[in-house]
Parts: C-alpha cells; sequence; structure tokens
C-alpha cells in the first residue's frame, strides 16, 4: 500500500524525515509529499495563505532538493507532490502552475466556502436552511473540481462532514453527482483518513458516499492526511483494515 496524502514542514506537517520514518515503519512501499498550496489572487485567499503559510509555490524547488537528498536513505518511494485549494475563479492560475511546476501527481481540495475555511466556527451561526445551501455549494465545487480535470486526485470528498456545523446535510444526490463526474474523468478520489482519529471518527468518504462510488465503478486512491507521524503509524493500519472492507479498487499513483 502506497500513502499518497501526509504533509511537512513546508506546509503544517513536520520534517520530512520524521515522516519517511513513521512510513516505513508502517510498512508502505511509498509516501507522498502533498503539502498545501494556494495559488489565488484574489485578496482574502492571499491574506490566509499568508497567515498559515500555505506557500509551497513559492518553496517547491527548494522541497523538491530536499526529497531528493532523503530518497538516498531509505528503501521506500517518495513522491513530490502538491495539494492545490481550488476555486473555480482559480482555474487558470493553478492551470499554470502545476504545468510549470511539474509534481509527480496533484491533490485538489476544497477548503473554502462563502471566504471562509470549511472547518470555520462561521457555519455554526447560520440556519438550518443556509446550511444546507452551504453543503449543496460544497458538493458543486467538489464537481466543477473534477471536471476541470486539473487535478489526479480529490482530496477527501465530503470534508464538510468534519465541520459538526455542516455535519448530515450531505445527501445520495450530492454523492450521485460527484459519482457520475468522477466516472468520467482522469481525476480519482482518495480514501481519507484524516479525521478517522479525532472528533469526526470516521473515513472520507463516508460509508454511504463510498458505496455510491462502488455502484458507479469509481476507484480510489489511499492518503492518511497525517500531519506528524504518531498519526501516519496510527492511520495506516487502519486504512489497510478499511481497504479490506471496501469494494472499490485502489489506484496505483506509481505507474
Amino acid at each position: 500500500m502506497y500513502d499518497y496524502h501526509v504533509h511537512s514542514t513546508y506546509s503544517d506537517g513536520t520534517v520530512l524525515d520524521a515522516m519517511v520514518d513513521a512510513a516505513a515503519d508502517a510498512g508502505v512501499e511509498g509516501v507522498g509529499f502533498a503539502d498545501h498550496c494556494n495559488v489565488s489572487e484574489r485578496d482574502h485567499a492571499r491574506k490566509y495563505k499568508k497567515r498559515f503559510g500555505f506557500n509551497l509555490d513559492l518553496t517547491y524547488e527548494r522541497r523538491r532538493e530536499a526529497i531528493e537528498a532523503v530518497r538516498e536513505d531509505y528503501p521506500i518511494a517518495i513522491f513530490d507532490a502538491v495539494e492545490v485549494d481550488y476555486h473555480p475563479h482559480d482555474e487558470a492560475a493553478i492551470r499554470t502552475f502545476l504545468a510549470d511546476a511539474g509534481f509527480d501527481y496533484a491533490v485538489g481540495s476544497v477548503h473554502e466556502l462563502r471566504r471562509e475555511n470549511v472547518h470555520a466556527p462561521y457555519f455554526v451561526d447560520l440556519d438550518e436552511g443556509e446550511r444546507r445551501a452551504v453543503v449543496d455549494e460544497y458538493f458543486e465545487r467538489v464537481v466543477a473540481l473534477v471536471e476541470s480535470e486539473l487535478f489526479d486526485v480529490l482530496a477527501h470528498p465530503d470534508i464538510v462532514e468534519r465541520n459538526p456545523a455542516l455535519r448530515g446535510y450531505a445527501t445520495g444526490d450530492h454523492y450521485r453527482a460527484v459519482a457520475v463526474a468522477l466516472a468520467d474523468s482522469r481525476t480519482v478520489p482518495e480514501l481519507n483518513a484524516g479525521r478517522v482519529d479525532r472528533d469526526y471518527g470516521e473515513f472520507h468518504p463516508n460509508p454511504e458516499f463510498l458505496s455510491v462510488l462502488a455502484e458507479f465503478d469509481v476507484s480510489v486512491t489511499v492518503g492518511s492526511d497525517s500531519h506528524d507521524p504518531d498519526a501516519l503509524r496510527e492511520r495506516v493500519p487502519r486504512l489497510r483494515r478499511r481497504l479490506d472492507a471496501a469494494a472499490v479498487e485502489v489506484v496505483d499513483l506509481s505507474l
């Protein structure tokens, strides 16, 4: 098994060597560093990027040199990847950046809704109708991400479930819309363990969503979404068990 989605100090994770050590301990065949990146020119997105340091567009060449050095010391495969925040207004900038950077693969994610991060407490103050509308917007944006054909991987396709204020509003119609788009796309959704050991306590996509993907013969890739070594060591065995119980094929991005 490969873990195609971990983070390093080039965004909000832990140093490269420590993460690769953990991946080797967990027995994966390879690990992919998909550090956060935002290339938007919109003012609020630029402020968010600076505040949280998601600047891989400025540092990817330095990280690439570091990955090359780390590869010399480990027997497992180490991938040079990126997780890019997607918004329809940013498609041209994303396309140019990815073409110029030449990553091993690119992960796309939707983190922004109504100019707020999907995890923000802002959504608690919305009434039920507005919350449903926000979740509708989220899945519309996920479909747009897939249809853009900018990315190899769709990250945590139901990330709205991580926010208790937005949890439970997703429907089978949302899942089917995403599955239809994925069935006609090169983009592959990931089985993501980023909240399996935290308050949400479930994988992305959730069991109902994963079943819908299986109905449409949509394959998945695998990402622990780990930001520290302990999380990686904990999540990889759980991912293995989840895959054993899931009726989906797993895509090997290394081919």
